[in-house]
């Protein structure tokens, strides 16, 4: 799916054509779909494929006439009626005309700019707007490690009444989430720290500002992650 998306007057539209400071978001787009964009943008079609690969790890491509942003984003996955935590790539190409985001699926980050709930946002802004993005997905990371430590403590109390499978395996689950979200924010760390490096993506102080913010705000969700990976090590140990 393609969608087209200006900020005009403070509020988000949605657009039949792609116009100068639009905002492109692809969602699990088609073949046809991504050499579209690739022929329209000037994009090499494999860049534009690259996010929808499970596998892909989070770096920086910079060309001549684009650059392209891979980070790790988290994701629920639906399993036997219970939701499970693990990571997606989501891709980040800026032109000079454009921005295009990519990823496999619909998710709360994007969704929150599409529905004009962010705050000085505005899709002709760039470098501001990825960094948003990127602030935007360190916050769900800590939301969900939020939820999953909850979780832990739901498992632990069972446990504590009796050994249970059932349990054992929701712990290892969540542990598994916990190594997933660990390689991610770490691998998104080198990404925002190439970031801070980068000249050809132009950053104004406000923008800087703000990527010390998104980097601050990963080193927590890292953290996060580590002392709950710890504390379920330990239950699990028990």
């Amino acid at each position: 799916m393609i969608q087209i998306f200006m900020t005009e007057d403070g509020a988000i539209h949605q657009k039949d054509e792609i116009q100068s400071g639009a905002w492109i978001a692809l969602t699990n787009p088609t073949a046809t779909e991504i050499l579209e964009i690739s022929e329209t943008c000037g994009i090499d079609p494999d860049h534009v494929r690259a996010p929808l690969d499970e596998e892909e790890r989070s770096r920086i491509e910079v060309e001549d006439d684009y650059t392209l942003i891979l980070v790790d984003i988290p994701s629920i996955e639906e399993r036997s009626g219970k939701d499970w935590y693990v990571t997606i790539p989501l891709g980040i190409i800026t032109t000079e005309e454009a921005i295009i985001t990519v990823c496999l699926e619909e998710t709360p980050i994007l969704a929150a700019f599409m529905d004009g709930r962010v705050k000085d946002f505005h899709t002709y802004m760039k470098t501001r707007f990825i960094l948003q993005i990127l602030y935007k997905n360190a916050s769900l990371f800590l939301q969900y490690l939020r939820i999953i430590d909850k979780k832990s403590d739901l498992v632990e109390r069972k446990l504590h009444q009796a050994q249970k499978n059932q349990e054992l395996m929701e712990l290892m689950e969540l542990e598994k989430s916990l190594l997933y979200f660990s390689t991610s924010l770490r691998s998104n760390e080198v990404v925002f720290e190439k970031l801070l490096r980068n000249e050809k993506i132009k950053k104004y102080p406000e923008d800087t500002e703000l990527l010390d913010d998104v980097i601050i705000e990963n080193k927590q969700a890292i953290e996060m992650a580590n002392i709950y990976s710890g504390i379920l090590s330990g239950i699990g140990g028990k």
